[in-house]
This record gives structure tokens, sequence and C-alpha cells, in this order.
């Protein structure tokens, strides 16, 4: 079994907190961008242009 500190960690893009790999995104960690559906809805969209 690994330690929770030998996991690999990502950079969330909504909130800049770090996030470690978990057991259900074992097939699709390449393609997790974002450590909650939270900061998954708040993930500011495509066509707007920061004021």
């Amino acid at each position: 079994m690994k330690r929770k500190a030998d996991l690999p960690e990502k950079l969330c893009p909504a909130c800049q907190r770090p996030f470690s790999w978990r057991r259900k995104w074992a097939d699709c960690w390449d393609d997790v961008r974002y450590c909650s559906q939270r900061c998954r809805r708040q993930r500011p969209s495509q066509g707007e242009s920061p004021s």
C-alpha cells in the first residue's frame, strides 16, 4: 500500500490548491483538472475576458 505522501498531486486551476490522486481517477488521471465538482462549476468560461 502506498502512503498518501507518495501519491501524485496536481494543482487545481480554480482554487489553486494541491489535490492528490484518488482511486476513482485511476483510469483518467491525465484528464482530471479540478479537485471537485464545485471548482469545475466555478471555472472561468472561455469566452469571457477578465476585467
